[in-house]
């Protein structure tokens, strides 16, 4: 099997469609494909979390990460969203690329999967602005599912907030960042007063403690 290039990846993530309407309540912004691509590929290339994997997208959103997990050769894909008009959007982006990923409508705080039944979760959380712990409350949700890895984005400003959370309250054997990325907001809502901002942010990766029997 021929590897897919970075930027291959990130063109094909670039095509889909995005919010129309997004919901300030959800913090709904669109990952862009820049971070997606590099993401997802740095989650193949360097350790191996994705290809011939079961993979989870927390908060898909309109799909974006799923779809690369997808692209890059995952055993399959669930995306996992509480707003439906989100979830159309990323069906119309999976049917487009023609490939198929499962989408599930459900709170992931209040996720009712029981045990490691994903090896990897990927995703690009609520950063908490509109709800305190909202990020918090996504990782430690995925850190109970993922057998493997998480990979999660979150902003630098939280960094040693995170880390302390993954190693103490999540059953976290590593949490490790992986690089610090620039993540474009563009003008999106109406109390953007900026074209565009740059927020830093940190591409973690996340390993459970231990493995336990797969199970519903």
């Amino acid at each position: 099997m021929v590897k897919m290039k970075l930027k291959q990846l990130e063109s094909y993530l670039g095509s889909l469609e995005q919010f129309s309407t997004p919901k300030i309540e959800l913090e709904q912004y669109p990952t862009g494909a820049h971070i997606a691509s590099r993401m997802l590929y740095t989650a193949e290339n360097s350790f191996e979390d994705v290809n011939s994997k079961v993979v989870a997208d927390f908060g898909c959103g309109c799909g974006t990460l799923g779809l690369a997990a997808d692209l890059l050769g995952a055993e399959s894909v669930i995306g996992l969203d509480i707003d439906a008009e989100s979830l159309e959007i990323a069906y119309a982006n999976a049917d487009e690329l023609e490939l198929d990923m499962d989408f599930i409508q459900c709170d992931i705080s209040n996720l009712k999967w029981r045990g490691q039944i994903v090896e990897t979760v990927v995703m690009n959380p609520p950063f908490g602005t509109r709800r305190k712990g909202a990020d918090m409350d996504f990782l430690s949700s995925a850190m109970k599912v993922a057998s493997q890895a998480v990979y999660s984005l979150h902003k630098t400003t939280t960094r040693e907030h995170v880390k302390r959370a993954a190693l103490r309250d999540y059953n976290a054997r590593s949490a490790e960042v992986i690089c610090e990325l620039r993540y474009d907001v563009p003008q999106l809502y109406k109390f953007h007063k900026k074209k565009e901002v740059d927020i830093a942010v940190d591409l973690w990766r996340f390993v459970p403690q231990r493995k336990q029997e797969r199970s519903l």
